[in-house]
């Protein structure tokens, strides 16, 4: 089996404009992600898939494969698909599963990447796999840039909100813990083409998360649970507090050297 990670990255983030070459730790952001999933096992090629040459340039100077896409894409998925596409075209085969691995997490640990797979190399019938992680404060449950998503008894999703959900107010004791989504995503290949072929959803719309487009479809979006912290870059706060948190990361130490 194929499986190829794809970092999609941008400059023009409507809330942070220029967030992936922001510094964090004397490193730009792309750095650590590029960096951090090349040590997964599971890939067997990694590309930062871009529509800034700033961005193409950094990555191909710290020995990172990049690839130029449009600047027409509005969504991470849409360039995740053109760099398939490219990959394929180039490398010629075709790719089985694609990891789509967000830019603007840069705290990613390639444990992840491994988790977040094994549904697909172990199950053919999972087409989508979200990795899905604790909330640890009311801040965070509260914060609408965390994607929300509730599972099932067998972790499917079951719905994903920028809004605090579950409401566990009445719960007491049974209280569900909150989940945030954490974007490692892989797809099937062909899935990932079927996806970006579907109508935008109401549900999607509203809520500004494109899993629902998965569900409103009606497929399925298996979770699998990480306790590894991470927290992603929408805000010049974030980037303070993830950078705070990653001045004692030892991961960091065994690839600053290289760049």
């Amino acid at each position: 089996m194929k499986v190829v990670g794809v970092i999609p990255a941008r400059m023009a983030s409507s809330r942070f404009p220029g967030k992936p070459l922001e510094d964090i730790v004397g490193i730009p952001m792309v750095g650590h992600v590029q960096c951090r999933s090349a040590m997964s096992d599971r890939l067997d090629d990694l590309y930062v898939a871009t529509c800034d040459q700033e961005i193409y340039e950094y990555v191909e100077s710290i020995g990172g494969n990049a690839l130029m896409t449009a600047d027409t894409h509005e969504r991470a998925s849409d360039r995740t698909a053109e760099a398939l596409r490219k990959v394929e075209r180039t490398k010629g085969y075709k790719v089985d599963v694609v990891v789509m691995i967000q830019g603007d997490e840069p705290m990613v640990r390639p444990q992840m990447i491994d988790e977040a797979l094994e549904p697909l190399l172990e199950n053919p019938s999972i087409q989508i796999s979200n990795l899905m992680g604790p909330l640890r404060t009311e801040q965070e449950h509260e914060d609408p840039n965390e994607v929300k998503v509730v599972a099932s008894p067998d972790n499917f999703a079951l719905y994903f909100s920028r809004e605090p959900i579950p409401n566990s107010e009445h719960a007491g004791d049974e209280a569900v813990p909150p989940q945030k989504q954490v974007c490692i995503i892989p797809f099937r290949r062909d899935f990932l083409i079927e996806f970006n072929e579907m109508e935008p959803t109401p549900l999607e719309k509203t809520e500004s998360v494109d899993m629902l487009r998965v569900l409103e479809h009606g497929y399925r979006v298996k979770l699998v649970s990480t306790e590894y912290d991470v927290y992603s870059v929408d805000t010049e706060s974030d980037r303070q507090r993830v950078e705070s948190l990653m001045e004692e990361d030892p991961l960091v130490e065994t690839y600053r050297s290289t760049l």
